[in-house]
């Protein structure tokens, strides 16, 4: 069983076992069906299915389906898929915010009834108004000593939609004067005529976030409500919500920093727009922080989850470096995929000394890291292609690969000698011309030392393929950082995707299914891409110069 690590949220858990606050654990992960996941939200995930796993307690996926206007099934659906991807099977059930609604209705009326909550006629603009600020307390509402009869009178009359969105709110009653701004008075209903993708027209008031949530939790059984830092002021509402709605046992909520990676955005609201105005191809787009584009892209759950632990769990945010997240899915691969040829901007060598009809096969290893995964045969035959970068006709200083006057090995096969070549009319290369060492083979001469080695496929026996070349989607690494007046349009890189049609495979590669991922000797890491076919997308280069923290 993996070895889950200690962090400062299972302190508290296993302060609060040793002390008999709790004796199980069950934690939940409640998103917004209003956009797909993101890596950020991978974190939450992670931290919330770890610590029921590490403790063999429950995990429960709730989807925060409070708010009609914004939520559809299309992201309800896309969120469970890449819940069971990464692994984070709901052990304790999927729930919906919604199933709560008349219980959550229920709970409301008790708090008019105890004098703890009122019906407030002020506009959004005027309650922003009379909240106060951080240095100045609120004022109390005109409307806030409405009497018990009046208020379940009114709110009744909301759910029954006789009065227009956005005209009346139910308001906890708490502390206008409360440093929290949180606890001044929050609205706890609104009312919003928008049809629900579960409840349909039933409902024309939808309860708050900030009201709804504690109650979905406590419901459930939930003993840990584990949400990122931005809730740490929310929380003593969360307990207000709790304790006045008599439930106990009470689920505690403790918050951690939120995942933030360098020139990537978080904000689903942004993300849509990319997708909205086509600047990207889909929420899946392999640029994209979704998990449907990482997934698209080539990146594994298993990388992933490696991604977060060694970026850390804590309470202080912190900017982590994508290249964090590069370093593990190639530290990953690099074991685990298959290495195929692939010849990415081909140019033809012709074997002037080799047989027009011959075939001959090499055997080349699957992957020199994992003996077990044995070799496969290559054709060779008269007719090649090489990377063009790979011949030179004027070299640079140490340039070891294929040039005039020189030799290079192809390899797993022959040593070639460079002949002469053909060009095409405007000058471009039509085919280079050499001899092969027929009598060395794949062996290694004895009178000489050949010092390059480049990769080759058979111009009769390969496949054709498109080569998606991506690289990171913005500019600048902290996007916090961007000047006054700039948006995130502005920092859009304009080289994040560069597409090389034409590429040469070995046929081995033909046979490869969605998502199939392979390194191509000397070119990186590809994934077969599931939207295009004969394309393939590139996960990450081979190599890079970060150091990841020991």
């Amino acid at each position: 069983m993996e070895e889950i690590a200690s962090n400062f949220i299972h302190e508290i858990i296993d302060e609060d076992l040793a002390a008999g606050v709790n004796d199980t654990v069950h934690t939940r992960f409640p998103p917004e069906p209003n956009g797909y996941l993101h890596i950020g939200s991978a974190k939450a995930i992670y931290i919330n299915y770890s610590t029921a796993k590490k403790y063999g307690g429950l995990f429960n996926l709730r989807y925060d389906d409070t708010n009609p206007t914004k939520e559809d099934t299309e992201y309800v659906d896309s969120i469970y898929e890449d819940l069971n991807w990464l692994g984070a099977v709901p052990t304790g059930g999927v729930y919906y915010g919604s199933d709560y609604f008349d219980k959550t209705y229920e709970l409301a009326v008790q708090l008019i009834k105890d004098g703890k909550a009122f019906v407030c006629d002020l506009t959004k603009e005027q309650m922003t108004e009379y909240r106060g600020t951080l240095t100045q307390p609120g004022k109390e509402s005109p409307w806030r000593n409405r009497s018990v009869e009046e208020n379940l009178d009114l709110f009744e009359r909301m759910k029954n939609g006789e009065f227009p969105d956005g005209s009346k709110t139910l308001r906890a009653k708490i502390d206008m004067a409360s440093p929290n701004i949180n606890l001044r008075d929050p609205a706890i209903y609104r009312i919003v005529r928008a049809h629900h993708h579960r409840q349909g027209d039933k409902w024309c008031i939808y309860p708050m976030y900030d009201f709804a949530h504690p109650i979905q939790d406590a419901l459930e059984g939930i003993t840990y409500s584990l949400c990122s830092l931005e809730f740490e002021n929310h929380r003593p509402l969360y307990d207000w919500v709790v304790e006045n709605c008599g439930f106990n046992p009470k689920p505690k909520q403790r918050e951690f920093a939120r995942l933030n990676v360098t020139y990537t955005v978080m904000s689903k609201r942004y993300l849509r727009q990319l997708v909205e105005t086509s600047l990207v191809d889909g929420w899946d787009d392999p640029r994209m922080p979704t998990l449907c584009g990482l997934r698209r892209r080539g990146y594994t759950p298993s990388a992933i989850f490696d991604f977060i632990k060694r970026a850390g769990i804590a309470k202080t945010d912190s900017l982590v470096e994508i290249e964090l997240l590069e370093h593990c899915i190639r530290e990953e691969l690099n074991t685990s995929a298959p290495r195929r040829i692939c010849v990415t901007e081909p140019v033809k060598v012709i074997i002037d000394n080799y047989p027009e009809d011959k075939v001959e096969y090499f055997p080349v290893s699957n992957n020199p890291t994992d003996p077990e995964a044995g070799t496969r045969e290559v054709p060779f035959t008269k007719e090649l292609y090489i990377e063009a970068s790979d011949f030179a006709e004027v070299p640079p200083p140490k340039f070891f690969r294929l040039k005039p006057g020189g030799e290079v090995r192809l390899m797993g096969a022959y040593i070639i000698k460079y002949e002469s070549v053909e060009k095409n009319e405007d000058g471009s290369i039509k085919a280079i011309h050499c001899t092969a060492d027929l009598a060395v083979g794949n062996g290694n001469p004895t009178d000489r030392k050949i010092k390059g080695t480049i990769h080759w496929v058979s111009a009769t026996n390969c496949v054709d393929l498109d080569l998606k070349l991506y690289d990171k989607l913005f500019t600048i690494p902290n996007l916090n950082d961007m000047p006054e007046g700039a948006t995130y349009n502005d920092f859009l890189n304009p080289d994040s995707l560069k597409t090389l049609t034409g590429a040469k495979a070995e046929l081995a590669v033909a046979d490869a299914k969605d998502g199939d991922k392979f390194q191509f000797v000397r070119m990186g890491y590809f994934c077969k891409d599931s939207k295009y076919p004969g394309t393939f997308n590139r996960v990450v280069t081979l190599k890079d110069s970060y150091k990841p923290a020991k």
